[in-house]
């Protein structure tokens, strides 16, 4: 029995063993029986796929462009999510001071009021403090 690991001779037994996880036994296996009697048969090839690590995964050349265009709409999503809510003035609330005009256009200061005492007049002169 000869053993053929993806078309090439790796062993002559009748059984094989694909050694230890680290030597990365992947690859596609076929057995060939009867090469001395003149009659040649091939069995099914069987494919060996290990995986190396428990939490790795096959990265590919689409898997990383994905990642890569997901990231920037991703990305230009959010910057123009922050524009719009950001970037408009919804309109404040105008104040009275605004429609209105506080002194007339021809006017550089506005007059004075009469003087009222009114108020302050009632007020006591403070104490001094001890």
């Amino acid at each position: 029995v000869i053993w053929l690991r993806d078309g090439k001779m790796i062993e002559n037994a009748t059984q094989l063993d694909l050694g230890a996880v680290h030597d990365d036994p992947r690859g596609i296996y076929t057995c060939v029986t009867g090469t001395g009697t003149g009659t040649e048969q091939r069995s099914a090839p069987l494919q060996v796929h290990y995986r190396m690590c428990q939490n790795c995964i096959e990265v590919d050349a689409p898997t990383i462009s994905g990642i890569v265009v997901a990231d920037v709409v991703a990305t230009v999503f959010l910057a123009v999510a922050v524009y719009c809510i950001t970037g408009q003035d919804k309109g404040r609330m105008s104040r009275a001071s605004d429609r209105q005009n506080l002194i007339a256009n021809e006017q550089v200061y506005q007059p004075l009021g009469e003087r009222d005492d009114g108020q302050y007049s009632r007020l006591a002169p403070a104490k001094a403090r001890k």
